[in-house]
């Protein structure tokens, strides 16, 4: 089926080093320091692959529809948008350690040192978890649609695809620092050491925001793009 592989790029330079088959509908990824976590939406589990050479270690049941996946250090974290909660792996061997109720449609998600942080889509909200055992410590309102998330290392970012941009959060207490208009239908988004780069899903753009104050710094077009 066209479509169902990850791709292994060099970073330095971008050549190619290998595709990789993986079915059932790749969508989130996370890296855990030695292996590659795909999640398949359509076969409701993960895949981890060694990423050395692609081989398969293991795949690993989920809740229905995974869409994003984080690392916390120990542990993957599994967004499932059609169960409505977060699926927590061990990541040495996939054990399943829990599964915690978040918001509506979870889509993104991200580790902010202690804690884990996961997007509702639907409830147009975030939820923060204590990564050491899932305990909710809150809900926090953001825009319309939040799609995706990254931690800055003391502020989480929100994506949100309606509203065309993302919140600031401080971490700590979930308070609102501010929302920062991007381009449109922004989805994924990373943060770079300084700056936050947030990937505009229509119009096929990447926008760069100092994560300091959110000032924007560039908008870059890419030379092609496959709208989802």
């Amino acid at each position: 089926m066209a479509g169902q592989t990850v791709t292994k790029l060099r970073a330095r330079d971008g050549k190619r080093l290998g595709i990789f088959d993986v079915k059932g509908g790749p969508w989130g990824i996370a890296f855990d320091g030695a292996n590659i976590w795909v999640a398949e939406t359509g076969f409701a589990r993960v895949v981890k692959l060694r990423a050395s050479d692609g081989v398969v270690l293991g795949t690993f049941r989920v809740g229905r529809s995974p869409f994003a996946v984080a690392f916390d250090g120990t542990n993957m974290w599994v967004a499932n948008s059609d169960s409505n909660n977060v699926t927590k792996l061990r990541a040495s061997d996939g054990a399943e350690l829990g599964t915690f109720a978040v918001g509506q449609w979870p889509w993104g998600v991200t580790f902010d040192g202690a804690n884990i942080w996961v997007a509702n889509r639907k409830s147009n909200d975030v939820t923060k978890l204590r990564a050491s055992d899932g305990t909710l410590l809150g809900t926090f309102a953001v825009g319309k649609s939040p799609a995706g998330a990254a931690c800055d290392g003391t502020n989480v970012w929100v994506t949100n695809a309606t509203s065309g941009d993302v919140t600031k959060l401080r971490a700590s207490d979930g308070k609102q620092l501010g929302s920062f208009a991007v381009g449109p239908r922004p989805g994924a988004v990373i943060f770079d050491g300084t700056n936050i780069w947030v990937a505009n899903r229509e119009g096929g753009s990447v926008t760069k925001l100092r994560a300091d104050d959110g000032s924007v710094l560039g908008t870059f077009l890419l030379a092609s793009f496959r709208r989802f």
